[in-house]
């Protein structure tokens, strides 16, 4: 009887037992015995989470088209689900089989944030895995790991057998084949890993030696067993004929974004210096509209969904979006299918593009100014003026729309409480500009402002700098209320989850034993508010010898050996070390469009396209 077969009696005990149980449409299912290898997409966290990730949906539809590959899924159960399961001595499943991971040859996990990593032992330990790839043993799966966590793998370095550096579709797929060659030739878990290290874009952790200088620094990364010193991320050049799902798996329950999730493109020409994902998916590559036209209406017939998210990480910069919604509003609106631009720039943002939004659904607007004042914009090479947000926000209110979304970070470097009080004196004047436009009171005004803390992330030309202590950020935060007129609402996000994320983000292969240890006290979901414990976490360091604060709080030399020097997204670290002095010169730097300056990526291959 397989595992799932024994929890099902139990279900209705827990919350959402639709998170559970499978059979969606669209969702693959082979027969065992007619293919080579068994892989399940294991997603750190809950259900509804992992639904609503695009790059489960890609990655699960590249290796269900491997004949001899059955890719199944697995997610984190929540509190009450993991209860039972241990109470019963029941493994963790895939949902497409309900089979124990453990009967699996291939666990591949996404690692998307790193309040996550507890997860991940969890789900080993839930499998009936050791948690250590040393521990494990030839009968046991291979697990890997990939994602943008993957850039700075040092903490998990110890429970994951190979990671994945960039974009998977390639890759994945070629590891698949080796895995498949290594079965077949029964070579040894090293014997297949030491291949593995061989594909560009993979790092096997067990293949390099640390050592650590008598400070607590990295004295040194030696690779062995012919690595490469430096593992360069995978580039997928050609989007328009990348493998993309024509029939993504419909969720049975509801999920966080219950939509068809349409990738415009890849990379970001902006070039803000907090920005982690703008330098690690460099450069710029679009999709061809017609391309985007035709998997949207292959996804939304298969799927039946009632929505349709434009996904990148700058919505409007996309070069054919006018072109791309004069083909998809006449289609989507008789369908009542509605489309939703997220991810917009007050600085490329138009009445045209408003005007073809307003045709299928007005909803709030979101823009991201980051920071009050022009100078501190300027220090983050945010490359925004005041004007091009105000005008942005006279162009939606004239259009109807009557909520608008500011975000803004706290702790960035060089920020003074006068940069603080301009984020109220920005709110402010939006404020005053919805008064103008919008003659008529009565249809009222939504205006927030969302605060969340500064984490300099590694890759960035801030990953030298230091964290703003927990209490120094609830005082800046305190700053803002203070200041902001009562029209306007104000959140700010509670800065230790932020803490604990900059120090793991941040540390070196010793902290795997703090993650260990974390789980061993009860630290799981650590997204989640209300199963967070800064205090647990503490213990843990405690507990291991180390500080979080020599990870967090330190402000690091530009020579110094960092955890992640081993691991290169193609951006050069002189460009990081320029950008940084440029920064506190408050000099802002071009955009790849508007000129070169010279990060090192590859950006002129063909299938390129940045400008």
């Amino acid at each position: 009887m397989t595992p799932y077969k024994r929890i099902e009696p139990y279900l209705t005990a827990v919350k959402k037992p639709a998170r559970y149980t499978g059979g969606e449409v669209n969702s693959v299912i082979k027969d065992p015995r007619s293919v080579k290898l068994r892989a399940a997409f294991c997603f750190p966290d809950t259900y509804e989470i992992g639904m609503s990730h695009l790059g489960l949906q890609i990655l699960y539809d590249v290796m269900n088209r491997i004949p001899d590959v059955w890719c199944e899924r697995a997610f984190a159960p929540w509190e009450d689900m993991r209860a039972l399961m241990m109470r019963k001595k029941i493994p963790l499943y895939a949902l497409e089989s309900g089979d124990a991971l453990s009967d699996f040859d291939v666990l591949a996990f996404t690692l998307q944030y790193e309040l996550s990593y507890t997860n991940v032992l969890s789900m080993l330990d839930l499998a009936g895995l050791p948690l250590r790839s040393a521990e494990r043993e030839e009968s046991h799966p291979l697990v890997i790991a990939g994602g943008p966590c993957a850039f700075h793998p040092e903490p998990l370095a110890d429970f994951i057998d190979l990671f994945t550096v960039g974009e998977g579709e390639e890759v994945t797929a070629e590891l698949m084949e080796l895995f498949i060659r290594a079965k077949e030739d029964k070579l040894s878990r090293r014997e297949t890993l030491i291949q593995a290290s061989r594909i560009a874009g993979v790092y096997v952790p067990s293949l390099y030696q640390i050592t650590y200088n008598h400070d607590g620094t990295l004295a040194s990364i030696t690779p062995t067993d012919g690595a490469p010193a430096v593992v360069k991320k995978r580039i997928v050049r050609d989007l328009d004929s990348a493998p993309y799902p024509e029939r993504p798996i419909s969720p049975s329950t509801e999920v966080v974004h219950d939509r068809v999730m349409l990738e415009l493109f890849r990379g970001c020409a902006r070039g803000c210096r907090f920005c982690q994902a703008g330098h690690i998916a460099r450069p710029v590559r679009e999709k061809d509209p017609k391309t985007l036209y035709r998997q949207a209406v292959d996804a939304v017939n298969a799927t039946g969904s009632g929505e349709i998210g434009l996904v990148s990480l700058s919505t409007s910069d996309y070069t054919g979006l006018e072109a791309l919604c004069e083909a998809l509003v006449p289609w989507c609106a008789p369908r009542r299918v509605s489309l939703s631009l997220p991810s917009l720039r007050a600085d490329s943002f138009s009445p045209q593009l408003l005007e073809k939004a307003g045709q299928v659904r007005k909803s709030g607007l979101t823009f991201a100014p980051e920071a009050g004042s022009a100078r501190l914009r300027d220090v983050i090479n945010k490359n925004l003026k005041e004007n091009d947000l105000l005008s942005a926000c006279a162009t939606a209110f004239a259009g109807g729309w009557s909520g608008v979304k500011l975000y803004f970070m706290l702790g960035l470097p060089t920020e003074t409480d006068d940069d603080l009080r301009e984020i109220a004196g920005l709110c402010s004047r939006v404020y005053q500009l919805w008064r103008q436009v919008v003659p008529d009171r009565g249809r009222g005004v939504r205006l927030t402002a969302s605060a969340s803390c500064f984490v300099p992330k590694p890759h960035t030309p801030f990953q030298w700098e230091p964290m703003a202590p927990p209490d120094e950020l609830l005082r800046r935060a305190g700053v803002v209320r203070d200041a902001i007129r009562k029209q306007v609402t104000f959140h700010w996000h509670e800065p230790n989850a932020s803490y604990l994320e900059c120090a793991l983000s941040r540390g070196d292969r010793r902290v795997g034993a703090v993650l260990e240890r974390a789980y061993r006290m009860g630290c799981r979901m650590d997204g989640w508010s209300e199963c967070f414990s800064l205090e647990r976490w503490r213990g843990a360091f405690a507990s291991e010898g180390l500080d979080p604060d020599f990870y967090a709080l330190r402000r690091r030399e530009t020579d110094e050996v960092l955890p992640w020097s081993h691991i290169s997204c193609g951006v050069s670290p002189e460009h990081l070390k320029r950008e940084r002095e440029k920064a506190y010169n408050a000099e802002p730097s071009l955009d790849c469009r508007s000129g070169c300056e010279n990060c090192g990526i590859a950006c002129g291959t063909e299938g390129a396209k940045c400008s």
